[in-house]
């Protein structure tokens, strides 16, 4: 365990807690005490550039109304697109910058959980009614209600079966045929968006970033609480999670209903550990009928309430289970009849990784890898390959689950921390051994792991992964997972970024002398 230095105070010049021989940047000179710090201002221009930048170079309409024949069609195309990417890169830059700055002043104690969710709100901001950032779901988000309010079945038939118009001709060309992978609470959103909006696709986007923002808002409720009761210290976990790059750019600036699915399971969590049970286990059913991977954490919350009940291990388990189970069967039926879909969700569960394969998911790269041996001697498919070790990566992966389960279930009586951390664990295990993983899609361990006690060096891992998870894609939103040029320099801004967490002047290596805020999670 590390120690914490005291806080310097409010008033204190930040200046002043640098480094021996570091020299502070004209930043660090003024205030940092204030809720709109020139950090905060620093995140706030690289957002505004990431949202000016996308209209040339982010997930662009094919005929846009605002853009298309008008002054401004230039930024689409040639030089002009060249500059749109130029700038949306450096805004990029400048958040990253600005949310390492303010880790810097998590860690040395000068900013307060407070500060931490003003400056996520602010960079927050500008993504609202950005054109969608490094992906195109939230089009497919769009065709799938359009499908089920004209009476199709998303989980049959993709966006391809609408007639032409704005929505399907934006979805992208791998999910246009691609049936809808996500629980009927978000079909149910999806149809009432596009109701709502129709072929007004831009905004669709943005109602469908409003509607979304209510997982946001149940980090910030949850968040604080969820570390107070798990070891954690607020100010950090708010840092990990809400200021993240990945929330500002992928989650809202995508958008990806893995937002509203994180806020539910944290939600639902917390109230696990107060002993609202049924209530929390209600909750997390209704994440999973927004995103099916939040599932994996129900059986660690059927654990905590175990854990609390008297008699034996197996007869508490049994208890809790029938109750957790009677729970769900209510909340996720209910769900389903009121959004008007069976449970076609099932099998289409495999959807993604029918039309995904990326190195992202270990086994799916592990094929990749063992193919790209065996071709050098032997002309084969990669399909079999791929098939193999995404099945032994499922089984992995299920015995993760069951051991980490049972695990909990004889460690019992923590008040519920081993279980949420196993459940994260889980989580984390769940999005690496895919079969089709996407960078979002980390964010789901995250979301409960960043409420335990990390070190610094951990917080510098999560830092340099997380700047890399964004820049995985291309602006537009195409995986850059081929482009081994790209992939290089990627690694190299992320390592810089890790690095310059600790060392406030990386390239000189200059070390910052600050003290963790908490421990290893």
């Amino acid at each position: 365990m590390t120690s914490t230095p005291p806080a310097p105070s409010a008033d204190s010049d930040p200046a002043a807690t640098a480094s021996p021989g570091h020299r502070a940047s004209p930043l660090d000179h003024l205030r940092s005490d204030r809720l709109l710090s020139p950090t905060v201002l620093l995140g706030l221009l690289g957002s505004v550039l990431l949202t000016v930048g996308a209209v040339g170079a982010g997930g662009i309409l094919a005929q846009d109304p605002l853009i298309t024949g008008g002054p401004l069609s230039w930024v689409r195309y040639g030089h002009g697109r060249i500059l749109a990417t130029i700038v949306l890169y450096l805004g990029f830059g400048l958040v990253v910058w600005a949310w390492v700055r303010l880790g810097r002043d998590v860690l040395r104690g000068t900013a307060t959980g407070r500060q931490v969710i003003a400056a996520g709100g602010v960079w927050l901001l500008p993504m609202l009614v950005s054109p969608p950032l490094f992906t195109r779901d939230v089009y497919s988000y769009l065709g799938q209600g359009a499908l089920a309010l004209r009476g199709m079945d998303p989980y049959e038939v993709g966006p391809a079966e609408l007639p032409p118009g704005p929505v399907p001709d934006n979805v992208h060309y791998v999910w246009q045929t691609t049936p809808a992978p996500y629980g009927p609470l978000f079909l149910f959103i999806s149809k009432v968006m596009y109701w709502a909006t129709g072929d007004s696709t831009i905004l669709g986007v943005i109602g469908m970033r409003l509607v979304l923002l209510v997982g946001l808002g149940l980090l910030v409720y949850a968040l604080p609480r969820l570390a107070e009761r798990l070891g954690g210290d607020t100010p950090v976990t708010l840092w990990l999670v809400v200021a993240n790059p990945m929330m500002v750019v992928h989650l809202v600036g995508g958008p990806h209903n893995d937002l509203l699915m994180i806020g539910l399971l944290a939600t639902g969590t917390l109230l696990a550990l107060r002993r609202h049970h049924l209530a929390g286990i209600a909750v997390v059913t209704v994440a999973m009928a927004v995103k099916a991977s939040a599932g994996v954490a129900l059986p660690f919350l059927v654990a905590i309430w175990a854990a609390r009940l008297p008699g034996s291990r197996w007869a508490r388990t049994v208890k809790a289970g029938a109750a957790g189970l009677a729970t769900f069967i209510v909340v996720f039926g209910a769900i389903t009849l009121i959004s008007g879909v069976g449970l076609g969700w099932v099998p289409a569960l495999d959807a993604p990784s029918e039309t995904i394969y990326n190195w992202m998911s270990l086994p799916t790269g592990v094929g990749q890898l063992v193919y790209g041996i065996t071709w050098l001697f032997v002309d084969v498919e990669a399909g079999p390959f791929i098939t193999v070790t995404r099945f032994l990566g499922s089984a992995l992966l299920l015995g993760i689950l069951a051991w980490q389960w049972f695990t909990v279930g004889r460690n019992a009586r923590d008040g519920g921390a081993d279980a949420v951390r196993r459940a994260s664990y889980v989580l984390l295990a769940s999005a690496l051994l895919a079969p089709a993983t996407l960078p979002w899609y980390f964010t789901w361990g995250l979301v409960l792991g960043a409420c335990f006690a990390w070190t610094r060096w951990a917080l510098s891992l999560v830092v340099g992964a997380s700047t890399w998870l964004v820049l995985a894609a291309y602006p537009s939103g195409e995986s850059a997972l081929g482009s081994w040029p790209y992939m290089i320099g990627t690694v190299v801004v992320s390592a810089l970024a890790a690095v310059s967490l600790l060392r406030p002047d990386p390239l000189r290596g200059r070390p910052q002398e600050t003290a963790a805020a908490s421990r290893e999670p």
